[in-house]
Protein backbone atom coordinates (compact mmCIF):
# COMPACT_ATOMS: atom_id res chain seq x y z
CA UNK A 1 0.00 0.00 0.00
CA UNK A 2 1.55 3.60 -0.88
CA UNK A 3 2.09 6.04 1.67
CA UNK A 4 1.25 9.67 1.14
CA UNK A 5 3.29 12.04 3.16
CA UNK A 6 1.74 15.35 4.78
CA UNK A 7 5.10 16.56 6.07
CA UNK A 8 8.51 15.17 6.67
CA UNK A 9 7.04 13.45 10.44
CA UNK A 10 4.27 11.94 9.23
CA UNK A 11 2.95 9.66 6.74
CA UNK A 12 -0.14 7.78 6.21
CA UNK A 13 -1.21 5.17 4.09
CA UNK A 14 -4.10 5.50 0.77
CA UNK A 15 -6.60 3.60 2.92
CA UNK A 16 -7.05 6.95 4.82
CA UNK A 17 -8.37 8.50 1.95
CA UNK A 18 -11.63 7.27 2.68
CA UNK A 19 -11.15 9.29 5.91
CA UNK A 20 -10.23 12.37 4.03
CA UNK A 21 -13.71 12.33 1.89
CA UNK A 22 -15.55 11.30 5.16
CA UNK A 23 -14.55 15.07 6.50
CA UNK A 24 -15.26 16.54 3.50
CA UNK A 25 -17.55 19.51 4.83
CA UNK A 26 -17.65 18.38 8.52
CA UNK A 27 -17.08 21.01 11.13
CA UNK A 28 -14.13 19.84 13.64
CA UNK A 29 -14.27 21.90 16.75
CA UNK A 30 -10.66 21.80 18.89
CA UNK A 31 -10.00 23.05 21.95
CA UNK A 32 -6.48 23.78 22.40
CA UNK A 33 -4.48 24.69 25.30
CA UNK A 34 -1.86 22.87 27.89
CA UNK A 35 2.13 22.84 27.82
CA UNK A 36 1.88 22.16 23.40
CA UNK A 37 1.37 26.00 24.09
CA UNK A 38 4.85 26.42 25.49
CA UNK A 39 6.61 25.06 22.61
CA UNK A 40 7.22 27.08 19.76
CA UNK A 41 7.75 23.77 17.30
CA UNK A 42 4.97 21.71 18.71
CA UNK A 43 2.46 24.85 18.01
CA UNK A 44 3.69 25.50 14.79
CA UNK A 45 2.22 21.98 13.87
CA UNK A 46 -0.69 22.50 15.35
CA UNK A 47 -1.94 24.95 13.56
CA UNK A 48 -0.09 23.12 10.27
CA UNK A 49 -1.96 20.18 11.16
CA UNK A 50 -5.62 22.50 11.20
CA UNK A 51 -4.48 24.47 8.36
CA UNK A 52 -4.21 20.76 6.68
CA UNK A 53 -7.81 19.71 7.75
CA UNK A 54 -8.85 23.17 6.57
CA UNK A 55 -7.58 22.99 3.23
CA UNK A 56 -9.17 19.16 2.55
CA UNK A 57 -12.94 21.01 3.06
CA UNK A 58 -13.46 21.11 7.18
CA UNK A 59 -14.76 23.40 8.99
CA UNK A 60 -12.67 24.56 11.55
CA UNK A 61 -13.15 26.28 14.84
CA UNK A 62 -10.97 26.91 17.07
CA UNK A 63 -10.72 27.85 20.75
CA UNK A 64 -7.91 28.17 23.20
CA UNK A 65 -7.20 28.47 26.95
CA UNK A 66 -3.91 29.56 28.20
CA UNK A 67 -3.89 28.51 31.83
CA UNK A 68 0.13 28.69 31.80
CA UNK A 69 0.55 31.57 30.75
CA UNK A 70 -2.23 33.19 32.71
CA UNK A 71 -0.68 31.85 36.03
CA UNK A 72 3.36 33.18 34.68
CA UNK A 73 2.10 36.72 34.56
CA UNK A 74 -0.49 36.58 37.73
CA UNK A 75 2.56 35.17 39.49
CA UNK A 76 5.07 37.78 38.00
CA UNK A 77 2.41 40.21 39.80
CA UNK A 78 2.50 38.82 43.09
CA UNK A 79 -1.20 37.25 42.02
CA UNK A 80 -1.97 33.76 43.53
CA UNK A 81 -3.52 32.06 41.13
CA UNK A 82 -6.48 30.02 42.48
CA UNK A 83 -8.71 27.08 41.62
CA UNK A 84 -11.67 25.04 42.66
CA UNK A 85 -12.11 21.25 41.15
CA UNK A 86 -10.47 22.31 38.03
CA UNK A 87 -11.76 25.42 37.40
CA UNK A 88 -10.54 28.85 38.19
CA UNK A 89 -11.75 31.49 40.66
CA UNK A 90 -10.81 34.83 38.69
CA UNK A 91 -11.03 37.98 40.71
CA UNK A 92 -11.66 41.44 39.07
CA UNK A 93 -7.49 41.92 39.64
CA UNK A 94 -6.96 38.83 37.75
CA UNK A 95 -9.91 39.46 35.36
CA UNK A 96 -7.70 42.13 34.06
CA UNK A 97 -4.64 39.23 33.46
CA UNK A 98 -6.62 37.04 31.79
CA UNK A 99 -8.26 39.29 29.34
CA UNK A 100 -4.92 40.55 28.43
CA UNK A 101 -3.04 37.64 28.08
CA UNK A 102 -5.67 35.75 26.47
CA UNK A 103 -7.26 37.94 24.16
CA UNK A 104 -4.24 40.67 23.35
CA UNK A 105 -1.56 38.12 23.37
CA UNK A 106 -2.27 34.21 22.89
CA UNK A 107 -5.47 34.87 20.21
CA UNK A 108 -3.26 36.87 17.96
CA UNK A 109 -0.26 34.65 18.35
CA UNK A 110 -2.32 31.77 16.99
CA UNK A 111 -3.78 34.28 14.27
CA UNK A 112 -0.56 35.42 13.02
CA UNK A 113 0.69 31.25 13.12
CA UNK A 114 -2.61 30.77 10.16
CA UNK A 115 -1.29 33.75 8.21
CA UNK A 116 2.18 32.29 7.99
CA UNK A 117 0.43 29.00 6.54
CA UNK A 118 -2.06 31.28 3.71
CA UNK A 119 -5.28 30.58 5.70
CA UNK A 120 -7.33 33.55 6.85
CA UNK A 121 -8.59 33.55 10.28
CA UNK A 122 -10.05 35.35 12.54
CA UNK A 123 -9.36 36.25 16.26
CA UNK A 124 -12.42 36.27 18.20
CA UNK A 125 -13.55 36.61 22.18
CA UNK A 126 -17.01 35.77 23.35
CA UNK A 127 -17.64 39.35 23.66
CA UNK A 128 -17.31 39.99 19.67
CA UNK A 129 -20.45 40.21 17.45
CA UNK A 130 -22.15 38.52 20.96
CA UNK A 131 -20.54 35.18 20.18
CA UNK A 132 -21.02 34.10 23.82
CA UNK A 133 -23.63 35.18 26.11
CA UNK A 134 -22.21 34.63 28.88
CA UNK A 135 -23.29 34.73 32.93
CA UNK A 136 -21.55 34.30 36.25
CA UNK A 137 -20.58 30.48 38.13
CA UNK A 138 -20.68 31.57 41.15
CA UNK A 139 -23.30 33.68 43.49
CA UNK A 140 -20.25 35.79 44.84
CA UNK A 141 -20.04 39.24 42.58
CA UNK A 142 -16.03 39.00 43.27
CA UNK A 143 -15.78 36.05 41.51
CA UNK A 144 -15.85 36.82 37.30
CA UNK A 145 -14.94 33.04 36.39
CA UNK A 146 -18.34 32.67 34.44
CA UNK A 147 -20.40 29.79 32.36
CA UNK A 148 -21.63 29.85 28.61
CA UNK A 149 -25.58 30.94 28.72
CA UNK A 150 -25.98 30.94 24.90
CA UNK A 151 -23.88 30.99 21.56
CA UNK A 152 -24.82 33.61 18.65
CA UNK A 153 -23.78 31.17 15.78
CA UNK A 154 -24.54 33.79 13.14
CA UNK A 155 -20.73 34.90 13.13
CA UNK A 156 -19.27 31.87 12.52
CA UNK A 157 -21.48 30.32 9.69
CA UNK A 158 -20.35 33.56 7.71
CA UNK A 159 -16.47 32.87 8.73
CA UNK A 160 -17.63 29.45 7.35
CA UNK A 161 -18.84 30.71 4.00
CA UNK A 162 -16.34 32.79 3.28
CA UNK A 163 -13.65 29.86 4.44
CA UNK A 164 -11.93 31.64 7.34
CA UNK A 165 -11.02 29.52 10.54
CA UNK A 166 -12.07 31.22 13.72
CA UNK A 167 -9.74 31.43 16.22
CA UNK A 168 -11.85 32.32 19.72
CA UNK A 169 -10.24 33.22 23.25
CA UNK A 170 -13.04 32.38 26.27
CA UNK A 171 -14.05 35.41 27.42
CA UNK A 172 -17.74 36.39 27.18
CA UNK A 173 -19.50 39.57 29.11
CA UNK A 174 -23.46 39.12 30.14
CA UNK A 175 -25.73 41.51 28.89
CA UNK A 176 -25.08 44.88 31.41
CA UNK A 177 -21.09 44.56 29.94
CA UNK A 178 -19.57 42.49 32.72
CA UNK A 179 -16.65 40.05 31.57
CA UNK A 180 -16.30 36.91 32.60
CA UNK A 181 -13.43 34.32 32.84
CA UNK A 182 -14.79 31.10 31.17
CA UNK A 183 -13.17 27.77 31.06
CA UNK A 184 -11.77 26.67 27.21
CA UNK A 185 -13.21 23.29 27.50
CA UNK A 186 -16.72 24.20 28.55
CA UNK A 187 -16.77 27.24 25.28
CA UNK A 188 -15.14 24.76 23.26
CA UNK A 189 -18.17 22.04 24.07
CA UNK A 190 -20.66 24.77 23.99
CA UNK A 191 -20.16 26.01 20.92
CA UNK A 192 -19.83 22.49 19.07
CA UNK A 193 -22.92 21.81 20.63
CA UNK A 194 -24.80 25.01 19.12
CA UNK A 195 -22.96 24.07 15.43
CA UNK A 196 -23.88 20.27 16.25
CA UNK A 197 -20.36 19.37 14.78
CA UNK A 198 -18.91 16.40 13.98
CA UNK A 199 -15.85 16.08 16.12
CA UNK A 200 -15.26 18.11 19.82
CA UNK A 201 -11.57 17.93 20.18
CA UNK A 202 -9.31 18.23 23.23
CA UNK A 203 -5.96 18.97 22.71
CA UNK A 204 -4.44 17.68 26.67
CA UNK A 205 -1.76 17.13 28.57
CA UNK A 206 -2.97 13.18 28.91
CA UNK A 207 -2.93 10.73 26.56
CA UNK A 208 -6.20 10.41 26.92
CA UNK A 209 -8.86 9.33 29.96
CA UNK A 210 -6.42 6.63 31.64
CA UNK A 211 -7.99 4.08 34.04
CA UNK A 212 -5.31 4.75 36.16
CA UNK A 213 -3.48 8.27 36.24
CA UNK A 214 -0.26 6.80 36.60
CA UNK A 215 -0.11 4.83 34.11
CA UNK A 216 -0.02 5.55 30.08
CA UNK A 217 -0.39 1.61 29.51
CA UNK A 218 -4.52 2.01 30.66
CA UNK A 219 -5.36 4.12 27.61
CA UNK A 220 -8.87 4.06 26.78
CA UNK A 221 -9.02 4.62 23.51
CA UNK A 222 -12.46 3.85 22.37
CA UNK A 223 -15.37 4.47 25.31
CA UNK A 224 -19.17 4.69 25.27
CA UNK A 225 -20.82 7.92 26.88
CA UNK A 226 -22.61 5.57 29.48
CA UNK A 227 -19.13 4.32 30.40
CA UNK A 228 -17.29 7.31 30.75
CA UNK A 229 -20.36 9.10 33.16
CA UNK A 230 -19.68 5.70 35.01
CA UNK A 231 -15.94 6.59 35.42
CA UNK A 232 -16.87 10.08 36.37
CA UNK A 233 -19.25 8.45 39.54
CA UNK A 234 -16.52 6.13 40.59
CA UNK A 235 -13.78 8.66 40.75
CA UNK A 236 -12.05 7.65 38.07
CA UNK A 237 -11.57 10.79 37.05
CA UNK A 238 -10.48 13.51 38.73
CA UNK A 239 -8.87 17.09 39.25
CA UNK A 240 -8.81 19.02 35.81
CA UNK A 241 -10.45 16.32 34.28
CA UNK A 242 -13.22 16.81 35.52
CA UNK A 243 -14.33 20.28 33.43
CA UNK A 244 -12.96 18.28 30.37
CA UNK A 245 -14.92 15.10 31.04
CA UNK A 246 -18.22 17.11 31.44
CA UNK A 247 -17.55 18.99 28.20
CA UNK A 248 -17.57 15.82 26.70
CA UNK A 249 -20.61 14.18 28.40
CA UNK A 250 -22.49 17.94 27.43
CA UNK A 251 -21.51 18.09 23.86
CA UNK A 252 -22.27 14.27 22.69
CA UNK A 253 -25.92 14.74 25.15
CA UNK A 254 -26.37 17.84 22.54
CA UNK A 255 -26.06 15.84 19.17
CA UNK A 256 -22.00 16.39 18.65
CA UNK A 257 -21.15 13.14 16.72
CA UNK A 258 -17.84 12.30 18.91
CA UNK A 259 -15.19 13.57 21.06
CA UNK A 260 -11.80 13.02 21.13
CA UNK A 261 -8.97 13.53 23.71
CA UNK A 262 -5.77 13.27 22.76
CA UNK A 263 -2.03 14.36 23.95
CA UNK A 264 -0.96 17.77 22.71
CA UNK A 265 2.37 17.12 23.72
CA UNK A 266 2.81 14.70 20.72
CA UNK A 267 4.01 15.58 17.35
CA UNK A 268 1.12 15.69 14.85
CA UNK A 269 -0.88 14.12 17.36
CA UNK A 270 -4.35 15.48 15.13
CA UNK A 271 -3.74 14.02 12.26
CA UNK A 272 -2.45 10.86 13.98
CA UNK A 273 -5.89 10.77 15.83
CA UNK A 274 -8.06 12.13 12.78
CA UNK A 275 -6.66 10.28 9.73
CA UNK A 276 -4.86 7.29 10.62
CA UNK A 277 -6.75 4.49 11.90
CA UNK A 278 -4.74 3.04 14.75
CA UNK A 279 -5.36 6.67 16.48
CA UNK A 280 -3.31 8.04 19.73
CA UNK A 281 -6.32 8.98 21.41
CA UNK A 282 -9.76 8.35 23.62
CA UNK A 283 -12.82 8.91 21.49
CA UNK A 284 -16.27 9.23 23.07
CA UNK A 285 -19.44 8.32 21.52
CA UNK A 286 -22.92 8.08 22.46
Amino acid sequence: MSNFVISDRFYFSSETLSLINKYFGSTFVIKYGGSAMQNPNLQSQVIEDLSLLHFLGINIVLVHGGGIFINNWLNRLNIEPKFENGVRITDPEAMEIVEMVLVGKINKELVSLFNQNNICSIGLSGKDANLIHASAMFKSTSNLTGKVKSINSKVLHLLFSNRFIPVIASIASDLKGKTYNINADTVASSIASELKADKLILLTDMPGILRDVHDSSTLIKDISLDSLTNLLAEDVISGGMIPKIQSCIDALRSNVKSVHIIDGRLEHSILHELLTYNRVGSMIVS
